[in-house]
């Protein structure tokens, strides 16, 4: 089997619906998000690995930083394989096939290995202060304030929306009606958008966990104690509601985004995640995910949907009005 097809299958396992994405890509870019999404969903294996305590999931993420910057590939790789065990088969497969993985990567042009190594970092940083913010415990944590949950939300997805545009007008300078500098803004709005609504579909979830993404100082001045939350989570709706309001407003910048670029293949791509991500809004408006113990999905039909209004999307913006 071929690095090539290992790639194909690894995205497959780990991510139906950004599989469909990356497939859809115009070949020119394909195989670079492809090979990025994987090197990023390692590190995100190794930060959520519920079989490694804080510490070891830290020194773990440092290990796989060093192999992306292309060093001590073997042993590192054992280490890793050695502490990292994920329940998830597909995570698993990932993990095995590393030392693949980044061999394609350290295939990349010179220009996008760059830019990919300083995306992944921050990444890794932001996962990393992550796990620092929430240590192995029984209580519950948050965020410090708002700030803190913006910075964490830049850093693992808003710079992917960043980095993403970079890549695409190296190889479509017509990639946007709108010139780099001034698509930038709207590509990290989408990306953080992304990332806020994941945050809020899983509070209860990460509550569970010890983890709370609403800001420590909101909450306070809503009289509401984060250790409190796991019993009484509708404590916080007030403070959930204004930042589900904020993911509306960032995927809104999501749909000027999309309306601006050009590549009817990459339209097609970007429209995917932003429609489910305003589904899985609307759904946590009618079904609030603090007064309900089911996980908020988008079901299977909405996804048909979604992929049928693509086409669509892909020449005209009517879609995303």
């Amino acid at each position: 089997m071929t690095s090539q097809d290992v790639t194909r299958d690894l995205l497959r396992s780990v991510s139906r619906t950004f599989y469909l994405s990356v497939r859809i890509l115009p070949e020119a870019l394909r195989g670079t998000m492809g090979i990025a999404y994987l090197l990023a969903r390692a590190s995100d294996t190794i930060a959520d690995s519920d079989g490694a305590n804080v510490a070891t999931r830290l020194r773990r993420l440092a290990d796989f930083e060093t192999m992306i910057q292309g060093g001590g590939n073997a042993n590192l790789h054992a280490i890793i394989q050695r502490d990292i065990q994920p329940r998830n088969e597909g995570e698993r497969a990932l993990m095995a096939a590393l030392p693949q993985v980044i061999e394609r990567f350290g295939a990349f042009e010179p220009w996008e290995w760059k830019e990919t190594q300083e995306l992944l970092a921050n990444i890794i940083r932001g996962q990393s202060n992550d796990l620092r913010t929430f240590p192995d415990s029984d209580s519950v944590a948050a965020l410090a304030d708002a700030d803190s949950l913006e910075d964490y939300t830049y850093l693992v997805a808003g710079c992917v929306g960043e980095w993403w545009t970079r890549i695409a007008f190296h190889h479509y300078p017509r990639y946007s009606a709108q010139a780099e500098a001034d698509l930038m803004p709207l590509a990290s709005a989408f990306g953080k958008g992304l990332q806020l609504v994941n945050i809020l579909r899983d509070i209860r979830a990460d509550l569970a966990d010890g983890r709370c993404y609403l800001p420590a100082d909101e909450l306070q001045k809503m009289g509401v104690a984060p250790a409190n939350l796991r019993e009484t989570p509708s404590e916080a709706e007030p403070v959930f509601n204004a930042w589900l309001k904020k993911a509306r407003s960032y995927l809104d910048q999501g749909r000027d985004y999309i309306r601006a670029i050009r590549p009817k293949r990459i339209r097609i791509a970007c429209y995917l995640p932003w429609r489910l991500a305003g589904q899985t809004v609307d759904l946590m408006v009618s079904r609030p995910p603090l007064l309900r113990s089911e996980k908020v999905k988008v079901p299977r039909s909405a996804v048909y949907g979604a992929m049928f209004r693509s086409l669509f999307a892909a020449v005209s913006n009517i879609p995303v009005r």
